[in-house]
This record gives structure tokens, sequence and C-alpha cells, in this order.
């Protein structure tokens, strides 16, 4: 009971932060809105209830059926948002994983650094709308393609980290712990992956958005409807007519894209805390 106590106590403040942040930002929407409204200015766009409905607008929106004697526009959404992180999760694990292991790789051989690092780093200067059809045609797999494409987003923010992360331990302790005669496996379990932990959970915060992202984008040319994607091609077709729905759809994608942040944040507590100690 204590522990719960002294748990809630610490969240209290972030909790009321966050909710004045949200409260602060709707502020600055209506507030926004309202200036732009009244003074009947048109730039950088006009501003009326189809470019930029009202917040409230938006969430009630959730709450009113999809379609004529349809199911509740949050239940479709939420469906939608589940078939997404199935393919955002597994794309996100297959893709840390390599890009971990590569990692791992790269940091025991300069030749290997000096021969595939450019191609990594030129992997990405590839746009992923252009990557995203060429996978689908390839593999001809459905949501796996979509992984695919997740994993793709995932895995160089988590290699390049994590190489700077492996590299950064303390020479002198590598050098103590040659000096003992240690195994690569030992050097690199005992002093290598702690010292890189707070690199590699900086590169998942940032991959684990990007894998939502990278779903979302790889089921516009799969023509899968199951997911996000699918729900924002439907609602992009009546946008002139019901904003809303667009716009709550892309307010449930962000929620999940947070919600995958969250989860690493979460896992970087409880293994930082439990990480073996390196060598000072």
């Amino acid at each position: 009971m204590a522990t719960i106590v002294s748990l809630a106590r610490r969240a209290a403040p972030r909790v009321a932060s966050t909710i004045a942040v949200l409260l602060a930002l709707w502020g600055f929407w209506e507030l926004y809105r309202w200036i732009w409204v009244e003074t009947a200015w048109t730039w950088p766009f006009p501003v009326n209830d189809t470019t930029l409905p009202h917040i409230h607008t938006i969430i009630g929106a959730l709450w009113q059926p999809s379609r004529e004697q349809g199911p509740l526009l949050i239940t479709v959404l939420l469906h939608s948002a589940w078939f997404t992180a199935k393919e955002a999760m597994v794309g996100f694990a297959a893709g840390a994983t390599v890009g971990f292991f590569l990692a791992v790789l790269l940091v025991h051989s300069r030749l290997m650094q000096r021969a595939f690092l450019p191609y990594i780093v030129a992997s990405q200067t590839i746009p992923i709308l252009a990557v995203a059809p060429m996978v689908v045609v390839w593999l001809k797999a459905g949501w796996q393609s979509v992984a695919v494409i997740a994993a793709y987003l995932t895995f160089f923010p988590v290699t390049i980290n994590t190489l700077r992360g492996l590299q950064s331990a303390e020479p002198r302790a590598h050098e103590l712990l040659r000096s003992y005669a240690a195994s690569r496996w030992n050097v690199l379990w005992h002093l290598r992956v702690p010292a890189s932990l707070p690199y590699l959970f900086s590169a998942l915060k940032v991959s684990a958005t990007a894998s939502v992202v990278g779903s979302i984008i790889g089921e516009l040319p799969s023509s899968i409807q199951d997911g996000l994607g699918g729900a924002i091609l439907n609602f992009n077709q009546y946008y002139s007519l019901v904003p809303a729905n667009l716009w709550a759809t892309n307010l449930i994608a962000a929620a999940l894209g947070i919600s995958f942040f969250v989860a690493v944040v979460i896992a970087e507590k409880i293994v930082v805390r439990r990480a073996p100690e390196h060598v000072a």
C-alpha cells in the first residue's frame, strides 16, 4: 500500500503537468481559430469548420456513428489501431533486433564498419513512400509486408545509436578486462552493453513512433483496409463533408505512437535498473 501511495505521489506532478500542457494546447488551438475567424484572415490558409474544426467537435466525432446505422467511430478506430499496432510491434521488434546485432558486429570490426556503414546510412536517404510500394510488390505477404516497412524505419537509429553506445565504454575499463583475459563476450556483456543502454533506449524511443508511422504508410499501397492507413484513406475521401472524422483518426494514430513511446520508457526504467554493473 505504501509503495502504491509513493508511486502515486511521484506520478502526480507528471500527470498534472501533462494535463496542463494539453489544456494549454487546447486553448491555443481555439484562440488561434477564433482570431483567424474573427479577423477573416486567409494566411496561411482560411480557417473554418472544415480546415480547422473545434477540438470538442473532433472528440465528439469519436462518439458518433462512423456511418449510418454503423458502429461508433471510436470502436472502428480502436479496432484499426490494434491492427496497426500488431504490425508495428512485429516490425519494431524485428528492426530493433536486427539493428542491435548489426551494431554488435560492426563494433568488433573496423573493416565491416568501413564496408557497410555507408550503405546503412544511404538506405535511409530513400523516401519511405518510394520503398513501401516496392516491398509490398516484392513480398506479396499482406500485413507482413507492412511489418517489414516498419522494421526498415526501426533498424537504422537502433544500429547507429547502439554502435555509438558500444564504442563509448571507458577505455581504461576495457584494458582492465583485457588484462584479466576476459573474452569478447564478457567484455560485451559486462562493459559495452551497459554503457550502450542510454544510447539504445534513446534510439528505441525514436524507432517506436517511427514503426507506427511506417505501418500506417505501408498500409496505403498494400490496400489493407483493417488498419489506420485504410481508415485515413477512407475518411480522406469524405473530408470536405465530415472533416472531424479524419482529425479523429489522426488523434488515435498519435495516441498509438505515444503509447509505444511510453512502453519504451517503462522498459527503460526496468532494464536499466536491472542491467549488470559495468567495470568502473
